[in-house]
């Protein structure tokens, strides 16, 4: 996808931000250094922008309407066809979980405003430098996900990565740029599950896994899966593997492991 010099060797930035005030400065400033520049007034606008223009990188602002930066980053890392677009926060939101959450979704960098105009350029040029590859990457040959598809995979990444966490549908839709409704749909007909089904179900295989292969405690297996309780979250393991987490860890010490 990425052309060291881009087309006609200018790379190709796009901006995405909901504040004209700051469009302005940063199309000022890039314009003066001649990159090729598209924009876009909001998360899903970006996202969709980013499918079709392919830019070699993206400054992405965090707090804006529709669909955030989060959620539009996330959706960006589910396609095949953009997850290795460089993504750069770009946003005042400058708390250290904002910027933690930032990185951890696939930002490559995450610069706060105001800003400095050298910093802005070392980061992009720098970034731009790091993503350069042949022009015929895997990420070119890639098939086009379907909008659901999309949908889908930014869900399940966002569900395993926040096993720990107690979610709402309505959070993680949200968090995804959609709806519950919508959401829930997708699940339905892409997995045979609700998203609640699907989240509890990687929870129980994550709590399988960790029964199996460390020393954790029942109590600690529960708290770090968001369970409410350790009797919550032994009723839900038998349910679905047909004894206790006591008596699995047993088994599986026992050398004779159940598997479901």
């Amino acid at each position: 996808m990425f052309n060291a010099n881009g087309q006609n060797g200018t790379p190709h930035l796009l901006i995405v931000d909901d504040s004209l005030d700051e469009l302005r400065l940063l199309k000022a400033l890039l314009d003066a250094h001649r990159f090729r520049l598209s924009i876009a007034f909001d998360g899903q606008q970006g996202y969709q922008r980013a499918q079709t223009l392919r830019p070699d990188l993206i400054l992405m602002d965090v707090r804006m309407p529709k669909a955030d930066g989060f959620a539009a980053c996330r959706l960006l890392k589910a396609d095949p066809k953009t997850r290795d677009i460089p993504v750069v926060f770009l946003s005042a939101a400058n708390a250290p979980e904002e910027r933690l959450t930032g990185l951890s979704i696939g930002g490559v960098d995450y610069v706060t405003k105001p800003f400095l105009a050298e910093e802005v350029l070392a980061r992009v040029r720098i970034h731009l430098q790091l993503a350069g590859r042949p022009a015929e990457s895997q990420t070119d040959a890639a098939e086009p996900l379907d909008p659901d598809e999309v949908l889908l995979q930014a869900g399940i990444a966002l569900i395993r990565g926040r096993l720990s966490e107690p979610l709402t549908v309505e959070e993680i839709a949200t968090q995804l740029g959609s709806y519950e409704k919508k959401l829930s749909a997708v699940f339905r007909e892409r997995t045979g599950l609700t998203v609640f089904a699907y989240l509890r179900e990687e929870r129980l295989r994550t709590a399988r896994q960790w029964l199996a292969e460390s020393d954790a405690s029942i109590q600690d297996v529960a708290d770090q899966l968001a369970f409410q309780n350790a009797g919550n979250f032994a009723t839900a393991f038998r349910e679905r593997f047909g004894l206790t987490p006591t008596a699995y860890r047993r088994s599986v010490r026992a050398g004779r492991p159940v598997e479901a």
